[in-house]
């Protein structure tokens, strides 16, 4: 199913209360960010995780997906403190086309049932996930959709999207053709900064 967002500065809550109840269900939908179309789910539904990493054809135990939030405020529910520089940067970065590797806190291994000690932590500039996340009350578990780290032309169509995946997921969002660009990638789980990949945010550390 398609869902249609013709502006995403115009946000209409009855849509994103739909796909809030959908993604209550325990469903894998895909949604858009500031870099390209991602699965995502409701991480607090483990059924949905499993699901989603079905999809992707590993263990959830396996599993590399990041987290996107609405705002700064909740990553405390999710990992250890961060240090003043590290804080900083994020604070400027984001909403920003970047994920920041951050030690996780013992929250983080019971959701997905392993011994991840770092997470991924992406805020991304799109208002129609953000207004998803706020209406949800937590963070969606993402990860993009691409296979084997290339991103080919049907990645940024959402109707190719929805064609190719439409017996997998409950949903695929359209707001416009999206990026073929991934995210900077930015480690600071050990609380210094490491550039992991170099993506459509720019370095400005």
């Amino acid at each position: 199913m398609i869902l249609e967002f013709f502006s995403s500065s115009n946000i209409d809550q009855k849509k994103i209360d739909e796909v809030v109840s959908i993604l209550r269900k325990g469903e894998v939908i895909v949604v858009p960010t500031d870099t390209v179309y991602s699965f995502a789910c409701d991480l607090n539904n483990k059924k949905a995780l499993e699901k989603m990493a079905r999809l992707k054809d590993i263990k959830l135990s396996k599993a590399n997906f990041s987290l996107i939030c609405y705002d700064l405020s909740s990553l405390s529910d999710y990992t250890n403190p961060l240090n003043r520089t590290i804080y900083k940067i994020m604070n400027k970065a984001l909403p920003g086309p970047y994920t920041f590797i951050l030690d996780a806190n013992n929250l983080i291994p019971k959701l997905f049932g392993n011994k991840k000690k770092e997470v991924g932590i992406r805020i991304p500039d799109n208002d129609i996930t953000r207004s998803i996340v706020y209406t949800l009350g937590n963070p969606l578990a993402v990860t993009s959709v691409h296979d084997d780290d290339e991103i080919v032309d049907y990645t940024t169509d959402p109707n190719a999207i929805e064609e190719r995946f439409e017996k997998e997921v409950a949903l695929v969002i359209d707001a416009g053709f999206g990026n073929n660009v991934p995210s900077t990638i930015i480690d600071c789980s050990n609380g210094d900064i490491e550039v992991v990949r170099e993506g459509i945010g720019e370095i400005f550390f």
